[in-house]
């Protein structure tokens, strides 16, 4: 006994390998100059308090979008334990949906004369398209191939990805479309001469009240019940009443319409929606999503502000170009990655995943 015991407690200390220690010592560099030049930049004053809130409020909303995409990714991969390539463009077609709605009002004069009225339609009809698509991408592309190994829906969610961008390009042409600006949107407040829009502050209390919404609709409601008893085990749950094509349909509903609603909201802040508009902040989203945690809803949130305020804060804490933001975004991922593989709130898998 104390023979297997003892072999026991050498099994649980084994010494990490080469290339663990070389990938640990890398970031620990990498984290060690971080922190050397944040503290350098501080210290030199070279920018004032009024500079960094602008950056922390920008940084939240951009961080607010990430998160509402990331949790579409987030919610499929728990189910289906695939990524939804073909979320980016759902984003983008949301993003369509809400300027086509918002300039018919704006056209017909509804804009300025009602204009909380012309933002809840815009809302409805860019969270309702891509939400409809959702379903039906779900339904064509990934339904049949269910049982098929991994490789293949993901390749399909590639191909869906291609398929949706470019049709987008051809319904609606490649000419940059501008959304019209929000009249009781535009304006801002200033606070110990930090200024900060309207807009931005809309934006960020309507996407944590849509995240509040969703993790109480996962955790306290039938319909999020069966979703994390499909999440668990499909055959069970399937065994125990739960109607799994159901769930699965309504969980790519869910995810739709959040990214539609991050579409319209990106439209509104950037001002700017084309057809290629998904890839980029679709893939930042799925960076956050890994840096919360994939398959971990509320870590799909935290990962979102903790992008957006990394590539808004960290390019002026380090003193270099704006332009750099991309590299340091996906630079945060691989160090996060090294330092906890499973993201910052770990996966969420069930034992047959795992």
């Amino acid at each position: 006994m104390q023979n297997s015991a003892s072999t026991t407690r050498r099994s649980r200390f084994t010494m990490p390998d080469i290339t663990s220690l070389a990938l640990w010592a890398f970031g620990l560099i990498i984290l060690i100059w971080v922190i050397f030049r944040t503290v350098q930049t501080v210290r030199s004053g070279v920018y004032g308090i009024d500079t960094w809130a602008y950056q922390f409020v920008n940084g939240s909303v951009q961080g607010a979008m990430y998160a509402l995409i990331a949790l579409g990714y987030t919610l499929v991969y728990g189910i289906l334990f695939m990524i939804n390539f073909a979320h980016g463009e759902i984003f983008m077609i949301g993003a369509y949906a809400g300027y086509f709605a918002i300039k018919a009002f704006d056209d017909a004069g509804y804009l300025d004369s009602n204009p909380i009225l012309t933002l809840a339609v815009c809302f409805f009809i860019g969270m309702l398209t891509p939400l409809i698509s959702a379903v039906f991408l779900e339904r064509i592309a990934y339904r049949p191939l269910r049982r098929a190994p991994r490789l293949v829906p993901l390749i399909s969610a590639i191909g869906a990805s291609f398929f949706l961008q470019q049709a987008a390009r051809l319904l609606f042409g490649i000419r940059i479309k501008v959304y019209p600006s929000v009249p009781i949107l535009e304006g801002s407040w200033q606070i110990g001469g930090v200024i900060i829009r309207h807009l931005g502050v809309f934006i960020i209390v309507v996407a944590i009240a849509m995240m509040l919404a969703l993790q109480i609709l996962v955790q306290r409601t039938k319909i999020g019940r069966a979703m994390r008893a499909v999440a668990e085990d499909k055959d069970t749950a399937a065994l125990m009443g739960v109607d799994v094509d159901r769930v699965i349909m309504i969980t790519f509903a869910i995810g739709g319409a959040l990214a539609g609603a991050a579409g319209v909201m990106w439209g509104l802040w950037f001002k700017q929606v084309i057809h290629t508009m998904g890839f980029i902040p679709g893939l930042k989203a799925f960076t956050a999503a890994v840096l919360g945690g994939i398959g971990n809803v509320p870590g799909a949130m935290l990962g979102g502000f903790f992008l957006g305020l990394v590539e808004a804060i960290l390019p002026t804490a380090l003193d270099i170009s704006t332009q750099l933001k991309d590299v340091i975004a996906f630079g945060m991922l691989v160090l996060v990655l090294i330092f906890r593989p499973t993201g910052i709130m770990g996966e969420v898998l069930s034992e047959k995943k795992a």
